[in-house]
Protein backbone atom coordinates (compact mmCIF):
# COMPACT_ATOMS: atom_id res chain seq x y z
CA UNK A 1 0.00 0.00 0.00
CA UNK A 2 1.55 3.28 -1.13
CA UNK A 3 0.40 6.68 0.10
CA UNK A 4 1.11 9.77 -2.00
CA UNK A 5 1.51 13.36 -0.85
CA UNK A 6 1.25 16.10 -3.46
CA UNK A 7 2.32 19.73 -3.46
CA UNK A 8 -0.87 21.74 -2.98
CA UNK A 9 -1.95 23.88 -5.94
CA UNK A 10 -4.62 26.01 -4.24
CA UNK A 11 -4.18 29.78 -4.18
CA UNK A 12 -1.94 30.79 -1.25
CA UNK A 13 -2.09 27.24 0.10
CA UNK A 14 0.98 26.63 2.25
CA UNK A 15 -0.12 23.55 4.16
CA UNK A 16 0.98 20.00 3.43
CA UNK A 17 -1.21 16.96 4.07
CA UNK A 18 1.42 14.85 5.87
CA UNK A 19 4.47 16.07 7.77
CA UNK A 20 7.65 13.95 8.19
CA UNK A 21 6.74 12.86 11.75
CA UNK A 22 3.46 11.39 10.51
CA UNK A 23 5.09 9.87 7.42
CA UNK A 24 7.50 8.07 9.77
CA UNK A 25 4.55 6.63 11.71
CA UNK A 26 2.89 5.38 8.52
CA UNK A 27 6.09 3.78 7.27
CA UNK A 28 6.43 2.15 10.70
CA UNK A 29 3.06 0.47 10.03
CA UNK A 30 4.52 -1.18 6.92
CA UNK A 31 3.17 1.33 4.39
CA UNK A 32 5.10 3.10 1.66
CA UNK A 33 4.98 6.86 1.19
CA UNK A 34 5.92 8.93 -1.87
CA UNK A 35 6.10 12.71 -1.53
CA UNK A 36 6.19 15.25 -4.32
CA UNK A 37 9.34 17.36 -4.27
CA UNK A 38 8.84 20.64 -2.38
CA UNK A 39 5.43 19.51 -1.09
CA UNK A 40 6.25 20.65 2.42
CA UNK A 41 8.47 23.60 1.65
CA UNK A 42 5.98 26.31 2.73
CA UNK A 43 5.38 24.51 6.01
CA UNK A 44 9.18 24.33 6.45
CA UNK A 45 9.55 20.60 5.80
CA UNK A 46 12.31 19.88 3.30
CA UNK A 47 12.59 16.97 0.90
CA UNK A 48 15.56 15.81 2.98
CA UNK A 49 13.36 15.64 6.08
CA UNK A 50 10.95 13.33 4.27
CA UNK A 51 13.77 11.20 2.85
CA UNK A 52 15.28 10.87 6.32
CA UNK A 53 12.16 9.09 7.61
CA UNK A 54 12.00 6.73 4.64
CA UNK A 55 9.76 8.48 2.10
CA UNK A 56 10.48 8.38 -1.62
CA UNK A 57 10.64 11.77 -3.34
CA UNK A 58 8.85 12.16 -6.70
CA UNK A 59 9.64 14.99 -9.15
CA UNK A 60 6.06 16.10 -9.82
CA UNK A 61 2.36 15.53 -9.16
CA UNK A 62 1.94 13.19 -12.11
CA UNK A 63 4.63 10.89 -10.78
CA UNK A 64 2.96 10.76 -7.34
CA UNK A 65 -0.46 10.00 -8.84
CA UNK A 66 0.98 7.24 -11.00
CA UNK A 67 2.58 5.52 -8.00
CA UNK A 68 0.12 6.07 -5.16
CA UNK A 69 -2.82 3.89 -4.16
CA UNK A 70 -4.07 6.60 -1.77
CA UNK A 71 -3.49 10.34 -2.23
CA UNK A 72 -3.45 12.49 0.90
CA UNK A 73 -4.27 16.13 0.15
CA UNK A 74 -5.36 19.30 1.87
CA UNK A 75 -7.60 20.72 -0.87
CA UNK A 76 -8.02 17.78 -3.22
CA UNK A 77 -6.70 17.48 -6.76
CA UNK A 78 -6.56 20.43 -9.14
CA UNK A 79 -8.76 20.27 -12.27
CA UNK A 80 -5.63 19.99 -14.41
CA UNK A 81 -4.47 16.86 -12.54
CA UNK A 82 -7.67 14.97 -11.78
CA UNK A 83 -7.71 13.28 -15.21
CA UNK A 84 -4.57 11.45 -14.02
CA UNK A 85 -6.54 9.66 -11.32
CA UNK A 86 -7.36 6.01 -11.99
CA UNK A 87 -10.09 3.66 -10.93
CA UNK A 88 -9.55 2.18 -7.49
CA UNK A 89 -7.43 5.03 -6.14
CA UNK A 90 -8.42 6.69 -2.89
CA UNK A 91 -8.45 10.47 -2.52
CA UNK A 92 -8.59 12.07 0.95
CA UNK A 93 -8.87 15.78 1.74
CA UNK A 94 -11.12 18.82 1.92
CA UNK A 95 -13.10 18.08 -1.26
CA UNK A 96 -15.82 20.77 -0.97
CA UNK A 97 -18.62 18.38 -1.97
CA UNK A 98 -21.46 20.82 -1.35
CA UNK A 99 -19.71 23.70 -3.10
CA UNK A 100 -18.46 21.71 -6.10
CA UNK A 101 -20.69 18.61 -6.47
CA UNK A 102 -19.84 18.19 -10.14
CA UNK A 103 -16.21 17.53 -9.25
CA UNK A 104 -17.38 14.75 -6.94
CA UNK A 105 -19.49 13.34 -9.76
CA UNK A 106 -16.38 13.37 -11.94
CA UNK A 107 -14.43 11.43 -9.29
CA UNK A 108 -17.23 8.86 -9.17
CA UNK A 109 -17.09 8.47 -12.94
CA UNK A 110 -13.32 7.90 -12.71
CA UNK A 111 -13.90 5.10 -10.19
CA UNK A 112 -12.10 6.98 -7.42
CA UNK A 113 -12.98 6.42 -3.77
CA UNK A 114 -13.25 9.94 -2.35
CA UNK A 115 -13.20 10.69 1.38
CA UNK A 116 -14.13 14.24 2.40
CA UNK A 117 -12.56 15.11 5.74
CA UNK A 118 -15.02 17.96 6.28
CA UNK A 119 -17.80 15.36 6.58
CA UNK A 120 -16.18 13.36 9.38
CA UNK A 121 -18.93 13.24 12.03
CA UNK A 122 -18.58 15.30 15.18
CA UNK A 123 -18.63 12.42 17.63
CA UNK A 124 -16.34 11.56 20.54
CA UNK A 125 -14.91 8.63 18.59
CA UNK A 126 -14.11 10.74 15.54
CA UNK A 127 -12.81 13.76 17.45
CA UNK A 128 -9.15 12.97 16.71
CA UNK A 129 -9.98 12.88 12.97
CA UNK A 130 -11.95 16.14 12.92
CA UNK A 131 -9.86 18.23 10.53
CA UNK A 132 -12.64 20.77 10.07
CA UNK A 133 -12.42 21.67 13.76
CA UNK A 134 -8.63 21.67 13.96
CA UNK A 135 -8.37 24.11 11.05
CA UNK A 136 -11.32 26.26 12.18
CA UNK A 137 -9.62 26.74 15.54
CA UNK A 138 -6.59 28.20 13.78
CA UNK A 139 -8.81 30.50 11.72
CA UNK A 140 -10.46 31.86 14.88
CA UNK A 141 -7.09 32.49 16.50
CA UNK A 142 -5.63 34.26 13.48
CA UNK A 143 -8.77 36.37 12.95
CA UNK A 144 -8.26 38.02 16.33
CA UNK A 145 -4.60 38.70 15.59
CA UNK A 146 -5.57 40.38 12.32
CA UNK A 147 -8.12 42.50 14.14
CA UNK A 148 -5.67 43.46 16.89
CA UNK A 149 -3.07 44.50 14.32
CA UNK A 150 -5.59 46.58 12.36
CA UNK A 151 -7.36 48.21 15.33
CA UNK A 152 -5.90 51.66 16.14
CA UNK A 153 -6.27 50.92 19.86
CA UNK A 154 -4.86 48.66 22.56
CA UNK A 155 -6.66 45.41 23.28
CA UNK A 156 -5.91 45.19 27.05
CA UNK A 157 -6.70 47.64 29.82
CA UNK A 158 -3.60 49.64 30.74
CA UNK A 159 -2.93 51.92 33.66
CA UNK A 160 -0.36 54.50 32.67
CA UNK A 161 0.95 57.84 33.91
CA UNK A 162 -1.29 59.41 31.29
CA UNK A 163 -4.37 57.70 32.70
CA UNK A 164 -6.26 54.45 32.37
CA UNK A 165 -6.94 52.97 28.94
CA UNK A 166 -10.07 50.90 28.73
CA UNK A 167 -9.86 47.44 27.17
CA UNK A 168 -11.13 46.91 23.65
CA UNK A 169 -14.60 45.45 23.31
CA UNK A 170 -14.86 42.43 21.01
CA UNK A 171 -18.08 40.83 19.78
CA UNK A 172 -17.87 37.32 18.30
CA UNK A 173 -20.79 36.14 16.18
CA UNK A 174 -20.96 32.37 15.94
CA UNK A 175 -19.62 30.24 18.80
CA UNK A 176 -18.52 27.17 16.91
CA UNK A 177 -14.89 26.04 17.00
CA UNK A 178 -13.58 29.17 15.25
CA UNK A 179 -15.71 31.46 17.40
CA UNK A 180 -14.69 29.83 20.67
CA UNK A 181 -11.01 30.10 19.75
CA UNK A 182 -11.56 33.74 18.78
CA UNK A 183 -13.14 34.36 22.20
CA UNK A 184 -10.25 32.68 24.01
CA UNK A 185 -7.63 34.57 22.01
CA UNK A 186 -9.29 37.94 22.46
CA UNK A 187 -9.55 37.30 26.20
CA UNK A 188 -5.87 36.35 26.38
CA UNK A 189 -5.05 39.66 24.70
CA UNK A 190 -6.99 41.47 27.40
CA UNK A 191 -10.18 42.47 25.59
CA UNK A 192 -13.67 42.24 27.02
CA UNK A 193 -15.70 39.84 24.90
CA UNK A 194 -19.36 39.26 24.10
CA UNK A 195 -20.53 36.38 21.91
CA UNK A 196 -23.69 35.34 20.13
CA UNK A 197 -24.82 32.06 18.61
CA UNK A 198 -28.26 30.88 17.56
CA UNK A 199 -27.65 27.62 19.44
CA UNK A 200 -28.47 28.18 23.13
CA UNK A 201 -26.49 25.07 24.09
CA UNK A 202 -23.17 26.90 23.56
CA UNK A 203 -23.92 29.48 26.28
CA UNK A 204 -21.95 27.59 28.92
CA UNK A 205 -18.94 27.18 26.62
CA UNK A 206 -18.92 30.92 25.92
CA UNK A 207 -19.21 31.79 29.61
CA UNK A 208 -16.50 29.29 30.57
CA UNK A 209 -14.06 31.32 28.46
CA UNK A 210 -14.90 34.49 30.33
CA UNK A 211 -17.18 36.06 27.72
CA UNK A 212 -20.71 37.40 28.07
CA UNK A 213 -23.31 35.47 26.08
CA UNK A 214 -25.71 37.71 24.14
CA UNK A 215 -29.12 36.16 24.67
CA UNK A 216 -31.40 36.25 21.62
CA UNK A 217 -34.47 34.11 22.21
CA UNK A 218 -35.65 32.40 19.03
CA UNK A 219 -38.86 30.37 18.77
CA UNK A 220 -37.58 27.81 16.25
CA UNK A 221 -35.09 24.95 16.11
CA UNK A 222 -31.56 26.27 15.59
CA UNK A 223 -29.34 23.18 15.78
CA UNK A 224 -28.88 20.75 12.88
CA UNK A 225 -27.52 17.20 12.91
CA UNK A 226 -23.96 16.96 14.16
CA UNK A 227 -24.30 20.06 16.32
CA UNK A 228 -24.00 22.52 13.44
CA UNK A 229 -26.03 25.71 13.25
CA UNK A 230 -29.22 25.33 11.25
CA UNK A 231 -30.51 27.85 8.72
CA UNK A 232 -33.21 29.93 10.39
CA UNK A 233 -36.10 31.92 8.94
CA UNK A 234 -35.77 35.52 7.75
CA UNK A 235 -38.02 36.64 10.61
CA UNK A 236 -35.67 35.02 13.13
CA UNK A 237 -32.64 36.57 11.45
CA UNK A 238 -34.23 40.00 11.60
CA UNK A 239 -35.05 39.58 15.29
CA UNK A 240 -31.43 38.56 15.98
CA UNK A 241 -30.10 41.57 14.08
CA UNK A 242 -32.35 43.89 16.10
CA UNK A 243 -30.95 42.58 19.38
CA UNK A 244 -27.36 42.57 18.12
CA UNK A 245 -27.41 46.14 16.79
CA UNK A 246 -26.77 47.74 20.18
CA UNK A 247 -23.90 45.37 21.00
CA UNK A 248 -22.22 45.80 17.63
CA UNK A 249 -22.52 49.60 17.75
CA UNK A 250 -20.52 49.59 20.98
CA UNK A 251 -17.86 47.15 19.74
CA UNK A 252 -14.31 47.98 18.68
CA UNK A 253 -13.96 44.62 16.93
CA UNK A 254 -16.49 42.20 15.49
CA UNK A 255 -15.44 38.67 14.44
CA UNK A 256 -18.07 36.84 12.38
CA UNK A 257 -17.83 33.07 11.94
CA UNK A 258 -21.37 31.89 11.20
CA UNK A 259 -21.61 29.48 8.28
CA UNK A 260 -24.15 26.88 7.18
CA UNK A 261 -22.60 23.97 5.23
CA UNK A 262 -23.55 24.14 1.55
CA UNK A 263 -25.46 27.42 1.89
CA UNK A 264 -24.79 31.12 1.57
CA UNK A 265 -23.63 32.53 4.88
CA UNK A 266 -26.35 34.35 6.87
CA UNK A 267 -26.09 38.15 6.98
CA UNK A 268 -25.73 39.05 10.65
CA UNK A 269 -24.29 42.55 10.30
CA UNK A 270 -26.09 44.88 7.90
CA UNK A 271 -24.62 48.06 6.44
CA UNK A 272 -26.93 50.04 8.73
CA UNK A 273 -25.40 48.27 11.73
CA UNK A 274 -21.89 49.00 10.43
CA UNK A 275 -22.77 52.67 10.07
CA UNK A 276 -23.49 52.84 13.80
CA UNK A 277 -20.02 51.60 14.76
CA UNK A 278 -17.24 54.04 15.63
CA UNK A 279 -14.86 54.96 12.78
CA UNK A 280 -11.68 52.91 13.08
CA UNK A 281 -13.51 49.84 14.32
CA UNK A 282 -12.71 46.51 12.68
CA UNK A 283 -14.83 43.62 11.41
CA UNK A 284 -13.19 40.33 10.42
CA UNK A 285 -15.63 38.27 8.35
CA UNK A 286 -14.55 34.63 8.29
CA UNK A 287 -17.59 33.77 6.17
CA UNK A 288 -16.70 36.16 3.33
CA UNK A 289 -15.98 33.32 0.90
CA UNK A 290 -19.56 32.07 1.42
CA UNK A 291 -21.10 35.45 0.75
CA UNK A 292 -20.25 37.00 4.11
CA UNK A 293 -21.89 37.56 7.49
CA UNK A 294 -21.28 41.28 7.05
CA UNK A 295 -23.10 43.15 4.32
CA UNK A 296 -20.54 44.65 1.96
CA UNK A 297 -17.62 42.38 2.88
CA UNK A 298 -15.58 41.07 -0.05
CA UNK A 299 -13.79 37.74 -0.12
CA UNK A 300 -10.04 38.22 -0.05
CA UNK A 301 -10.22 41.99 0.37
CA UNK A 302 -10.20 44.68 3.04
CA UNK A 303 -12.79 47.41 2.47
CA UNK A 304 -13.87 50.47 4.43
CA UNK A 305 -17.57 50.97 5.02
CA UNK A 306 -18.62 54.11 6.91
CA UNK A 307 -15.11 54.37 8.35
CA UNK A 308 -15.11 50.75 9.58
CA UNK A 309 -12.47 48.36 8.23
CA UNK A 310 -14.19 45.18 7.00
CA UNK A 311 -11.71 42.35 6.38
CA UNK A 312 -12.55 39.27 4.32
CA UNK A 313 -9.54 36.98 4.76
CA UNK A 314 -9.32 33.67 2.92
CA UNK A 315 -7.75 30.41 4.08
CA UNK A 316 -6.42 31.70 7.39
CA UNK A 317 -5.19 28.24 8.50
CA UNK A 318 -2.68 28.36 5.64
CA UNK A 319 -1.10 31.47 7.18
CA UNK A 320 -0.18 29.34 10.21
CA UNK A 321 1.17 26.60 7.97
CA UNK A 322 3.46 24.85 10.47
CA UNK A 323 0.86 24.09 13.13
CA UNK A 324 -2.02 23.84 10.65
CA UNK A 325 -0.12 21.11 8.78
CA UNK A 326 0.85 19.40 12.04
CA UNK A 327 -2.76 19.28 13.25
CA UNK A 328 -4.16 18.26 9.88
CA UNK A 329 -1.56 15.52 9.40
CA UNK A 330 -2.44 14.07 12.82
CA UNK A 331 -6.13 14.12 11.87
CA UNK A 332 -5.31 12.22 8.68
CA UNK A 333 -3.12 9.72 10.53
CA UNK A 334 -6.01 8.81 12.82
CA UNK A 335 -8.39 8.48 9.87
CA UNK A 336 -5.87 6.34 7.97
CA UNK A 337 -5.38 4.08 10.98
CA UNK A 338 -9.08 3.31 10.81
CA UNK A 339 -9.04 2.94 7.02
CA UNK A 340 -5.87 0.81 6.96
CA UNK A 341 -5.88 -1.29 10.16
CA UNK A 342 -2.85 -3.28 8.96
CA UNK A 343 -1.44 -2.81 5.45
CA UNK A 344 -4.59 -3.07 3.32
CA UNK A 345 -7.60 -0.78 3.01
CA UNK A 346 -10.76 -1.86 4.84
CA UNK A 347 -13.68 0.38 3.93
CA UNK A 348 -16.40 -0.55 6.42
CA UNK A 349 -19.64 1.18 5.43
CA UNK A 350 -21.27 0.00 8.63
CA UNK A 351 -18.93 2.44 10.39
CA UNK A 352 -20.60 5.83 10.76
CA UNK A 353 -17.33 7.64 10.01
CA UNK A 354 -16.97 6.13 6.54
CA UNK A 355 -20.69 6.19 6.02
CA UNK A 356 -20.67 9.97 6.31
CA UNK A 357 -17.34 11.01 4.77
CA UNK A 358 -17.12 8.57 1.84
CA UNK A 359 -18.53 10.40 -1.19
CA UNK A 360 -17.75 7.98 -4.01
CA UNK A 361 -16.83 4.32 -4.29
CA UNK A 362 -16.96 1.68 -7.02
CA UNK A 363 -18.09 4.20 -9.63
CA UNK A 364 -21.06 5.35 -7.56
CA UNK A 365 -21.82 8.69 -5.94
CA UNK A 366 -22.83 7.66 -2.42
CA UNK A 367 -23.67 10.96 -0.74
CA UNK A 368 -27.39 11.67 -1.18
CA UNK A 369 -27.10 15.43 -0.76
CA UNK A 370 -24.32 15.67 -3.36
CA UNK A 371 -26.37 13.51 -5.72
CA UNK A 372 -29.26 15.94 -5.37
CA UNK A 373 -26.99 18.91 -6.07
CA UNK A 374 -25.59 17.22 -9.16
CA UNK A 375 -29.13 16.59 -10.40
CA UNK A 376 -30.06 20.23 -9.80
CA UNK A 377 -27.08 21.40 -11.83
CA UNK A 378 -27.47 18.81 -14.58
CA UNK A 379 -27.83 21.53 -17.22
CA UNK A 380 -24.60 23.24 -16.18
CA UNK A 381 -21.59 21.94 -18.17
CA UNK A 382 -19.01 20.30 -15.91
CA UNK A 383 -15.55 21.95 -16.04
CA UNK A 384 -13.16 19.88 -18.11
CA UNK A 385 -9.87 18.70 -16.58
Amino acid sequence: MRIGVIREQGLNEHRVALIPEIVKALIGKGLEVVVESQAGIHAFHSDEAYSAVGAAIAPDTQSVLEQADLIATVQGISPSDRALLRSGQILVGFLNPLGDPQNIQYLAERGVTALAVELVPRTSRAQSMDALSSQASIAGYKAVLLAAAALPKYFPMLTTAAGTIRPAKVVVLGAGVAGLQAIATARRLGATVEAYDIRPAVREEVQSLGAHFIDVTLSEETTAAGGYAKEISEAAKEHARTVLTEHIAAADVVITTAQVPGRKAPVLVTETMVSQMRPGSVIVDLASEQGGNCEGSEAGKDVRIHGVLVMGPLNLPSTVAVHASQSYAKNLLNLLKLLIPKTEVVLDFADDIFQQCCLTHGGELLNVRVRDLVAQRANVPMPQP
